[in-house]
């Protein structure tokens, strides 16, 4: 007997049909004798719905009040998962996040884990019960709701199958896997059975949508066996997350392509070249719960220099009133927001031992006339700032260069 946990997101759970399709995949882990532990999203759109309710009633909502409304939306699911699991004559009980006892901080729509409480699960797994459990939601040390952010199920799903010390982790989507890119935008990518923690925690924080970040710095932190599978197709083995390179150091040098639309470029010009620079500017943001990624510091010249990074789209009006109420105590020229950029990354182990892979990437842009605003790099990446309207583009360009095709 085998404990696994599923994780089944909003397109999964999207009417009765996709649920009733959800209880018959349950019964059939059941039925070969299996523990299960099923956590699901709110039913597709309904979040969204929830978020205009609240912005129909109110210009500035409370963040606790919010998080008692938009928590909702899972509990609905859970309450007719389990029912139609029982409907198939299998014990199933549902549990909200505070009914688990799932605590996280007080950073209502962006709270973090801080414990699982599993006594009570444990007690209805071993009475045979499968449980339905709420994704995405938890509680504080107050008893207030509170929200994990978006795409939150899949670190509640990863974060109790370390709890439980499951057997596997699979978290359920629209997709059969983990692909080169995504295939909405080049026909050609190709799914992969397996990639490394390493790879898989780099696409996830560069742009890739199929795993939320968190999810998988939680199942690399407690070695948690994760697979990405399809709920819209019966059989298939999906992408497995190894955490031994293997091999992988003589496949492929690229792994895949991971992009994002969604950020925005922040420059702040002509700044006194002076120790502290970067705290002077990133520690108010990170003060306001501002998540920044990329980080550019210029060369210094004429004791001046520009300062560039990247956050959230949502989050750039936000971040240039911040730094719009420094400007004098920074001596700052000018500051600039740029919110019509798009975020691409090459991912691969393989560039450990192979050289030329930026040349090879400049190169095959340049051909296209893509411009690059902005280059970072790491151990296993290269991540670059070009035009949005470009993106399609250039993704198509590279995966066709690195093969990743074949």
């Amino acid at each position: 007997m085998s404990l696994i946990v599923q994780k089944y997101g909003g397109t999964s759970v999207a009417n009765p049909e996709r649920i009733n399709a959800v209880a018959d995949r349950v019964k059939g882990f059941v039925d070969d004798g299996h523990q299960v532990v099923v956590v699901v999203s709110a039913m597709s759109g309904e979040t969204n719905k929830l978020l205009q309710l609240i912005k129909d009633v109110s210009k500035q909502p409370s963040p606790r009040e919010s998080d008692v409304i938009v928590s909702t939306g899972e509990q609905v699911t859970i309450g007719l998962t389990a029912l139609a699991i029982q409907e198939r004559g299998i014990k199933a009980k549902s549990y909200t996040g505070s009914q688990v006892k799932i605590l996280t901080d007080n950073a209502h729509s962006k709270a973090r884990i801080i414990n699982i409480g599993t006594e009570n699960i444990q007690k209805d797994l071993a009475d045979g019960y499968v449980l339905v459990i709420a994704g995405f939601q938890g509680a504080d040390e107050n008893g207030n709701i509170t929200t994990l952010g978006r795409g939150g199920s899949d670190t509640t799903a990863v974060a109790i199958a370390a709890a439980l010390k499951a057997d596997e982790c699979q978290i359920y989507t629209d997709v059969n896997g983990i692909y080169t890119t995504d295939p909405r935008v080049v026909s050609t990518a190709r799914k992969l059975k397996s990639i490394t923690f390493e790879e898989m925690l780099e696409l996830a924080s560069l742009g890739s949508k199929v795993l939320q970040i968190r999810s998988v710095e939680f199942a690399g932190k407690y070695k948690v066996k994760l697979r990405v599978l399809s709920s819209f197709e019966k059989n298939g083995d999906g992408t497995i997350i190894t955490y031994e390179e293997d091999h992988k150091m003589e496949d492929p040098i690229i792994s895949g392509i991971a992009f994002n639309r969604d950020e925005a470029k922040v420059t702040v010009q002509g700044i006194p070249d002076t120790p502290g620079l970067a705290y002077q500017i990133l520690g108010p943001i990170a003060e306001q719960n501002i998540d920044v990624d990329m980080i550019i510091q210029n060369i210094g010249h004429d004791g001046e220099n520009d300062f560039t990074f990247t956050v959230n789209k949502s989050e750039l009006d936000k971040t240039l009133e911040i730094l719009e109420g420094m400007k004098s105590h920074l001596n700052a020229k000018k500051i600039i927001g740029d919110p019509n950029i798009a975020k691409l990354s090459l991912v691969g182990v393989g560039m450990k031992s192979h050289v030329g892979v930026a040349s090879k990437m400049f190169r095959t842009l340049s051909e296209e006339g893509i411009n690059i605003s902005t280059i970072s790099t790491s151990e296993i990446k290269i991540s670059i700032l070009i035009d949005e309207n470009l993106l399609d583009m250039a993704v198509q360009s590279l995966h066709k260069a690195f093969n990743l095709d074949q």
